[in-house]
């Protein structure tokens, strides 16, 4: 039986149910299922929340990224045949985007301290096709620094975020979003932020970009019936738009909880067999809190004989999977060595209680991991 849950989407949800429902009552009411005033007030709100100039809804996350990408190749930023930068320790949303648009991904290892991209790396994988980097801030650590971002200066390359894990992170007093060219985001979910369903979003300060995803999430129209892309259809609900305002009016307390079972974790978790993740980049909002075991396979039996729910993200970094076959022979031990060890556990404040955390803490401690 389980008594500590990893996630019970449903117990989530319940906070939030009657501010919902309102909202959904809302839209329905309204006669307007397409864009308006919803879609509008929450792309402000996300805007402001994370201080970019412009933000642009979106069906999805990896929409997201494609849009960025598809537009900066519309406004001759890069060509198909490019390459961008990017962490071999991944969701495979990252390098779909990536390849979707006939660009080429250079994987640099991530570091085994943050399991975001290693920076020290970054430089020596510039080639003279190289047009973007595209940090990811995995499992809510802020993957960034001045260095990334003077490489970033210095070789005229577009810093485009996946923020699809780190909303509300932040580095220096600067929220992901805002801290590169370019930012993606998802609402899936069971996101720290989640939609009832798809959702995602772009932000930046530049106003020619977010008018080109705008054009090209909308079939490539500019205005009504004149098409000046070769879009898609990939509009964020007003239903889905109304409830994430509800969601995101929460952030900080989502935030907050997360942040308070992450400590409890770090300071009562000894076992020499469980290593631990680190705030190390910035603030971060533990989308998921990542451990690190030799034997993932017993640790979970074991958690799980104990009542404790966890999971694995993620079992096959990209250059792994079968859709990838191209790049299977590429050495990155780092990546396979994180992808092989990593398990999650309970982080959600809305299904996992302080007294919860300390009490999985103790299991974990007394996990015989010899």
């Amino acid at each position: 039986m389980i008594k500590y849950p990893f996630l019970d989407l449903s117990k989530v949800t319940r906070q939030y149910a009657d501010e919902l429902k309102a909202a959904c009552n809302r839209v329905i009411d309204s006669g307007r299922y397409i864009g308006g005033e919803e879609v509008e007030s929450f792309e402000h709100m996300l805007a402001e929340s994370c201080g970019a100039a412009y933000a642009v809804g979106v069906a999805n996350g990896l929409d997201a990224l494609r849009l960025i990408l598809r537009g900066y190749i519309e406004l001759g930023a890069m060509s198909p045949g490019d390459e961008v930068i990017v962490s071999s320790d991944t969701y495979i949303a990252t390098a779909l985007a990536i390849t979707d648009m006939r660009l080429k991904p250079v994987f640099v290892e991530p570091s085994l301290i943050t399991m975001n991209i290693d920076d020290t790396l970054i430089e020596e994988a510039i080639t003279e096709r190289t047009r973007a980097i595209m940090t990811v801030h995995l499992y809510g650590q802020p993957a960034y620094s001045r260095l990334m971002a003077d490489i970033a200066r210095r070789h005229g390359l577009k810093l485009i975020e996946d923020n699809a894990q780190a909303i509300g992170a932040s580095v220096d007093g600067v929220s992901t979003g805002h801290l590169g060219d370019a930012a993606a985001f998802s609402f899936y979910p069971t996101k720290n932020i989640g939609a009832i369903g798809d959702a995602g979003a772009v932000t930046t300060d530049d106003r020619e970009l977010a008018d080109a995803v705008r054009a090209l999430a909308n079939y490539g129209s500019s205005r009504r019936y004149h098409n000046i892309y070769q879009g898609y259809n990939s509009r964020l609900d007003p239903i889905q738009a109304a409830m994430l305002k509800v969601r995101l009016a929460r952030l900080e307390e989502e935030t907050d909880g997360r942040r308070a079972i992450a400590e409890i974790y770090g300071s009562t978790i000894t076992n020499p067999g469980v290593l631990l993740p680190r705030e190390i980049t910035g603030r971060h909002v533990w989308h998921q809190y990542v451990v690190r075991v030799s034997d993932r396979d017993r640790f979970r039996e074991y958690m799980l004989d104990n009542g404790v729910g966890t999971d694995v993200n993620y079992p096959l970094p990209p250059h792994r999977q079968p859709c990838y076959k191209e790049y299977s022979g590429l050495s990155l031990p780092i990546a396979d060595k994180i992808a092989a060890e990593v398990v999650s556990l309970p982080i959600n404040p809305a299904c996992t209680s302080l007294d919860d955390a300390r009490e999985i803490s103790e299991i974990i401690n007394n996990y015989d991991y010899e």
